[in-house]
């Protein structure tokens, strides 16, 4: 055939044609296609090369910048005040000494990857000390380590299991009351607004102590509320040490009171016994059994109007009802990510745990604040004890083994803040998870002893306490922080992918739907909260051996968000000409000086600078995971070792204080 005709074939036979083409035509035409072609596919490669250049100048502007971050924090660190104390130091030897072992294993195990001898079974001939030695430590992890390690592990892997499927079930629970619209109902009528004696006696209760951000917010919030002037009464529980600031809270006080509100001012010369012992020196003056009912709101909680309205009525026709328990609401969860991730925690603490306890169960720990209790209960169950740093949940076990019930309101919302600064947020969740441990041992006896059902002790006794305030932290930190290093070093051991990636994801998307808007936060979350199980696993032990920090209370440093940052700051200037007008006009000579020194300390506080603090047991761990990550590397672990990378990253940032807002 001609190499000028092309041969175009048909499905039938009987249609065949032959089409003759020029040779020179279709020459041309294939030259012309094949140039652009070239040209497109040139500049398709120039293209995809700029984008690959433009990523490394901005990849290394990144590094660059986190490297100078994390310079300037640690130049800026406060050396002088130790993180890790005296009763801290055995558990961060015990860190410290697991990370040089695991640095020598490793040393070790990329000596034998890089001599290519394999990793898993026992080469059949020694050649020199180093390859005898990895032989020797093959056999003995193998036949002792591994099987403890096995066994531990699975211990742990029940535990969290249990774990889960409590969180399960109260996840199906909270599915359940919004399915069937349940919430808690007035059985009476509610109070006759035109009779103002037909509302019962209720007692306000603001403690505070050097709460210099927030005083003036908290008190205007209280005597704003709706509520009859004489059938109310507002005490200012202030237990500040600092003499200019219990001045501008009475001033404060004596504001208010010149505007018709019935509010007074108390402070305690013999300040003992932290927030438990000051609420129990208010409760012990004699007016206060002309009152019914009382309110705690701390100094931080801003309520709206309508608080009392919305909680007190529920009394009315149960006698037994001993606390109706409002939900926190938070000005500043979007302020930085430690806001974030503590905003999904108590979203699944109030969403699911309160909610669904309260409705099944009458009972749930009382969150210490934006609370109203009756009176006769407080009494007949003992009243406010000094024993434990959780006086809230003391009398919620005693007044629940009394026969006292609770109702949560879901719909009523208080304002509060949470903490901004990681210092401020560790001191608090160590208060948080030593106390209960406190109270179980105080309790035990009398929650076996008690007339309650077998039932309400089991769930006391199982789920209250053991399972939720002793077995989270326990297995959080040894499962994760413990264990699944071991087993990179220890690969006889190795844990299943699902108990370090699939159950956890799962549990972590089920604490996140009451904040469905934290959604691009959930590993964030996931991480943030292993890393935060070293601080709650020493403080669970401290609790539980009664060791000295378990008794510190520390009050939580406060930053004053109630609205937007322009309002505050005319506020705060409002309120600094407004305040010492007021001492120039209601006090002496006395008072002009207690004015002098006021300025005088303001002067060291504006001038002060922002300093973070390096967290050593956090920075031992973080070396810790990446070492085991590397580790991981070498035998190609996949999802244990990003897993362990991101792990260790995540401890690296909270022991460089990179997450959250410095302090003062």
């Amino acid at each position: 055939m001609a190499p000028s005709s092309v041969v175009v074939t048909i499905d039938k036979p009987s249609n065949i044609s032959l089409v003759e083409v020029d040779d020179s035509e279709t020459s041309v035409f294939l030259e012309k296609q094949k140039t652009a072609s070239t040209k497109q596919f040139s500049w398709l490669l120039l293209l995809k090369a700029q984008r690959i250049l433009s990523f490394f100048p901005w990849l290394a502007m990144g590094v660059s910048k986190t490297f100078v971050s994390v310079k300037k924090r640690i130049a800026l660190s406060d050396s002088s005040k130790d993180e890790v104390k005296y009763k801290e130091r055995i558990m961060y030897k015990f860190i410290r000494v697991f990370l040089a072992i695991s640095i020598v294993a490793l040393v070790v195990e990329i000596i034998a990857y890089l001599q290519n001898w394999d990793l898993k079974l026992i080469p059949s001939e020694a050649m020199g000390l180093v390859h005898l030695s990895y032989m020797g430590w093959i056999s003995f992890r193998a036949d002792y380590l591994a099987p403890s390690i096995t066994m531990l592990s699975q211990f742990c892997v029940l535990l969290f299991m249990i774990q889960s499927l409590d969180r399960f079930i109260l996840g199906i629970g909270c599915f359940w009351i919004k399915l069937k619209k349940i919430k808690p109902v007035i059985d009476d009528q509610s109070y006759d607004i035109e009779d103002p004696s037909s509302f019962p006696m209720v007692l306000v209760q603001i403690p505070m102590c050097n709460e210099r951000e927030v005083y003036q917010q908290s008190i205007a919030s209280a005597c704003q509320l709706d509520w009859p002037k004489d059938r109310i009464l507002i005490q200012v529980l202030d237990d500040s040490s600092d003499e200019l600031l219990q001045i501008l809270i009475r001033n404060e006080v004596n504001s208010w009171k010149e505007k018709g509100v019935n509010i007074i001012y108390r402070h305690r010369f013999v300040r003992t016994g932290y927030k438990a012992g000051n609420l129990h020196s208010a409760m012990s003056c004699d007016y206060v059994k002309n009152y019914e009912f009382v309110a705690i709101l701390d100094a931080d909680f801003q309520p709206n109007p309508d608080f009392l309205i919305l909680t007190v009525p529920h009394f009315k026709g149960k006698p037994d009802l001993a606390l109706v328990q409002a939900r926190w609401s938070f000005v500043n969860k979007d302020e930085n990510l430690l806001t974030r991730l503590q905003n999904i925690n108590l979203c699944f603490h109030f969403e699911v745990e309160q909610q669904v306890n309260g409705h099944f169960l009458n009972f749930f720990g009382f969150n210490g604040t934006a609370g109203v209790w009756r009176i006769k209960a407080l009494e007949e169950s003992g009243g406010w004890l000094e024993r434990t740093t959780v006086e809230d949940m003391d009398i919620a076990v005693r007044a629940h083994l009394n026969g006292w019930k609770f109702i949560y309101l879901n719909d009523v919302k208080v304002l509060c803040e949470l903490p901004e600064s990681y210092e401020a947020y560790k001191k608090q969740q160590h208060r948080w998870h030593s106390g209960p441990m406190q109270l179980f041992r105080l309790c035990l006896p009398a929650i076996l002893s008690s007339k309650i059902s077998k039932w309400k002790k089991a769930n006391m006794i199982f789920l209250f306490f053991l399972l939720r305030k002793l077995i989270l932290p326990f297995y959080s930190f040894t499962l994760f922080c413990v264990i699944l290093p071991l087993t990179m070093f220890i690969p006889e051991a190795e844990l299943p992918i699902w108990v370090i990636c699939y159950v956890p994801v799962t549990m972590s998307i089920l604490n996140i739907l009451p904040s469905p808007k934290s959604f691009p936060f959930l590993m964030p979350y996931l991480l943030f909260e292993n890393t935060m199980s070293v601080t709650k696993f020493n403080a669970m032990v401290s609790g539980l051996f009664q060791l000295g920090s378990a008794y510190e209370w520390v009050v939580t440093k406060k930053s004053g968000r109630s609205s937007e940052s322009d309002l505050l700051a005319f506020a705060e200037r409002e309120s600094k000409s407004f305040s010492e007008d007021k001492i120039q006009r209601r006090l002496s000579d006395s008072g002009l000086d207690m004015l002098g020194k006021l300025k005088e300390q303001e002067i060291p506080i504006v001038v002060e600078k922002k300093k973070n603090r390096i967290y050593r047991k956090e920075l031992a761990l973080a070396f810790l995971l990446l070492t085991a990550a590397t580790r991981s590397l070498l035998s190609a672990h996949g999802i244990h070792f990003y897993f362990l990378l991101f792990q260790g990253l995540s401890f690296l940032a909270v022991g460089l204080d990179l997450i959250g807002e410095q302090v003062n």
